[in-house]
């Protein structure tokens, strides 16, 4: 839960960054860009880290 946590915290903070960036800058300058693509990366990690979540474990009983 911790990690999902600072994930979201990091999130907020690079969505935030973009929407400044994108008001002082055009949508396809170099900074937008790549805060945008920084933001997609943690978007994914923390879908990833949602499903493994989700996944129910298979139990061995060897």
């Amino acid at each position: 839960m911790e990690k999902e946590f600072m994930l979201l915290e990091e999130i907020e903070v690079c969505r935030k960054e973009m929407s400044r960036l994108a008001h002082e800058n055009a949508l396809t300058s170099e900074e937008v860009v790549r805060i945008s693509v920084k933001l997609d990366r943690l978007l994914n990690e923390f879908e990833t880290l949602k499903q493994k979540q989700l996944t129910p474990r298979k139990v061995s009983c060897s």
